[in-house]
């Protein structure tokens, strides 16, 4: 099974940068859609952002957009997400996600938990002066 590892999370000023990066374990077909969702202590997991090879479009959570960009280098296996403009906000483990069947689907199924079958184990993202 293919396994996913995130890395590139840390402490970050309020209105800094991070990049988080997600690497599959073995080649992935670029048909996987790729996500990220995030959970802060005490609440549940939210969606982040996704890409979808199928269906040629990104999704962004409301609170990101503008803010984040999730893409991906199918030749290195690896997923990325930029984020600039941090906010406390922000402050979360952060985990990639994968859906591996290359299905299309009606758009808010992209933003739920439950399209997605193969989870990292998450990176820490601090945003604090």
């Amino acid at each position: 099974q293919v396994q996913f590892v995130e890395s590139g999370g840390g402490l970050v000023q309020p209105g800094g940068s991070l990049r988080l990066s997600c690497a599959a374990s073995t080649a992935i077909s670029r048909r996987y859609t790729m996500a990220w969702h995030r959970q802060a202590p005490g609440k549940e997991r939210d969606f982040v952002a996704a890409t979808s090879w199928s269906s040629g479009r990104t999704y962004y959570a409301d609170s990101v957009k503008g803010r984040f960009t999730i893409s991906r280098n199918n030749a290195k296996n690896t997923v990325y997400l930029q984020m600039v403009s941090l906010k406390p906000e922000d402050t979360a483990v952060y985990y990639c996600a994968a859906d591996p069947s290359g299905n299309t689907y009606a758009s808010a199924s992209y933003y739920r938990r439950s399209t997605y079958n193969s989870w990292g184990q998450g990176t820490q993202v601090t945003v604090s002066s």
